[in-house]
């Protein structure tokens, strides 16, 4: 699920590597507030993609309080720029699709990336 912030080319290029690729805009209102989308993206078990570190202090790895909430959320948090960030998502995909596969065989069942210019970080 791309979050109203990722470019078109982003969707595009999910999309051509054979992924099923959802805006948030076509199920929620525009300027629909994080914690809504995230709980979308969660209940819809997608993977949210976005330039918004909001979601960070959303749905953190070790959350604080608030245990149960958004435990299920798995995140791509795009810190490049929108021009970089197809391309990006492109020469990263193989380990996106294995850091999935790890997530999804894990106890916590959710991955948490970071794409920037020049690195890919995952939480585990």
């Amino acid at each position: 699920m791309l979050d109203e912030n990722v470019p078109r080319s982003v969707a595009d290029k999910l999309e051509n590597l054979g992924h099923d690729v959802e805006f948030v805009r076509d199920v929620l209102p525009v300027g629909a507030v994080d914690p809504l989308v995230a709980a979308v993206a969660e209940k819809d078990d997608r993977v949210l993609i976005s330039f918004d570190g909001d979601f960070e202090r959303i749905s953190p790895r070790i959350p604080n309080g608030q245990k149960a909430r958004f435990r299920q959320l798995s995140r791509i948090w795009l810190r490049c720029s929108e021009f970089q960030a197809s391309q990006r998502v492109e020469r990263v995909m193989s380990f996106i699709e294995a850091e999935y596969n790890i997530a999804e065989e894990s106890r916590d069942g959710r991955m948490l990336l970071q794409i920037g210019a020049s690195y890919i970080r995952s939480n585990r």
